[in-house]
């Protein structure tokens, strides 16, 4: 793990940041609906409603904070963020009163989100070429470790269910806020950007079309992240004749892969040309997904578990190959000094994805069945497919903007 994963330089501190982070990510999400449930005493309903206020926060924290970010630095920035998340997660305890839980719900969410906006700001700005993608590799790897590992511990603290362990892992959450940031301003300083010219918009992401459109296929694609975690368990118990355990194997082989394989997968997804083939064959494994998920409804315990199988492993591939795939498009296709709100547009479709996917992809799937699987197939592809020709649109925007840069310039 060290030799493959740890290197050194600013490659090392953003991977050790983001592994502390994500273990502390793990235990909260294992515990803090219980938390919330059984300690403060909110019901499942005040918890929805609560998240689902918090995730507006979310949704639209990314191009400001972002912005912030290139006007005064990525790096102070981020840490600040990170560490503001982690008193806002430790908040959570200091009160069982539902507006107090609202409040810091909506402050927890609009940090966080906000650091990831001006972390995907800093990446770039301490790191170079084939190098970014690589460490952008790595990190999602760690962050699949960690994750798995807070899981690990939040999963003793849901063996004891006291209220004394529900706060630990609050408080180890918000601890690793504030050691992720600690360690991020070990990173190089990075210089703020450079005033804008007379007469462009301050958040000039907002006015560039072909980029939106980007982050809206980039979002569509996206939508392969509530299969596993939220579909998949309802899927084998109501429409397949799959052992329910299998939901637990099929996330283990997923993390797994993912582990071992999003490394190898990324070397050659390195430059534009690459991205845009990368999306295309992630439409295509993630239809293929699609089509053996809808094979496998009514099917009895050994062919339901045959097919799951195969949908599984497409899932996983098409999901290594479009997240690769998208961090060359992110960040080529955006100005070099507006990294960080042009960052925090297109990860906005994470946040999106998480608020509304689950809800969609239900009803799409659970209540339709197999032509609500053969629909979306059908988005992954066409969402694949059209990631060229908004590339090139994106392309040709990026171009004649470089060209009407100097004439801009010399007249003020």
């Amino acid at each position: 793990m060290k030799s493959r994963l740890v290197e050194e330089g600013p490659a090392r501190t953003l991977v050790l940041g983001t592994l502390a982070n994500s273990l502390g990510n793990g235990v909260f999400v294992t515990c803090s609906a219980l938390y919330f449930t059984r300690i403060a005493g909110f019901t499942p309903a005040q918890l929805g409603l609560g998240l689902s206020i918090a995730g507006v926060a979310g949704l639209f924290a990314g191009v400001p904070f972002g912005h912030l970010a290139d006007r005064k630095g990525p790096r102070g920035t981020a840490a600040a963020l990170l560490v503001l998340a982690g008193l806002a997660t430790g908040a959570y305890l200091l009160t069982d009163a539902y507006p107090l839980f609202i409040l810091f719900a909506f402050l927890y969410a609009l940090f966080d989100r906000g650091a990831y906006a001006a972390r995907q700001a800093l990446i770039p700005a301490v790191l170079e070429g084939e190098n970014l993608v690589r460490v952008r590799a790595k990190i999602r790897v760690v962050t699949n470790v960690g994750v798995s590992a807070g899981a690990a511990l939040g999963g003793l603290a849901l063996l004891w269910d006291t209220g004394t362990a529900y706060r630990l892992t609050f408080l180890l959450n918000a601890l690793s806020f504030v050691v992720c940031g600690l360690v991020f301003l070990r990173l190089p300083a990075v210089p703020p950007a450079p005033q804008r010219p007379p007469g462009e918009p301050r958040l000039a992401v907002l006015r560039d079309t072909p980029y939106a459109l980007l982050a809206v296929l980039n979002m569509v694609m996206q939508l392969h992240i509530p299969i596993l975690e939220v579909i998949l368990p309802l899927w084998i118990a109501l429409h397949t004749g799959a052992p329910h355990a299998l939901t637990a194997v099929l996330l283990l082989l997923n993390t797994l892969a993912c582990v071992g394989l999003q490394v190898p997968v990324t070397k050659k997804i390195d430059e534009l040309r690459s991205a845009v083939r990368a999306f295309r064959v992630a439409g295509v494994a993630l239809l293929g997904c699609c089509a053996a998920f809808a094979l496998s409804s009514g099917r009895g315990p050994w062919a339901a578990t045959v097919t799951l199988v195969v949908a599984a492993a497409l899932h996983v591939y098409g999901e290594m190959v479009q997240s690769a795939g998208s961090w060359v498009i992110g960040y080529e296709l955006a100005p070099p000094t507006k990294q960080g709100q042009y960052q925090g547009l297109f990860n906005t479709g994470i946040a999106a994805v998480q608020m509304f996917g689950p809800v969609s992809l239900t009803l799409l799937l659970i209540d339709w069945g197999t032509p609500g699987w053969l629909t979306l197939g059908a988005v992954f592809l066409v969402g694949g497919l059209a990631m060229a020709p908004a590339v090139r649109w994106a392309e040709r925007r990026r171009a004649a903007s470089a060209q009407a840069a100097p004439a801009t310039v010399t007249a003020a």
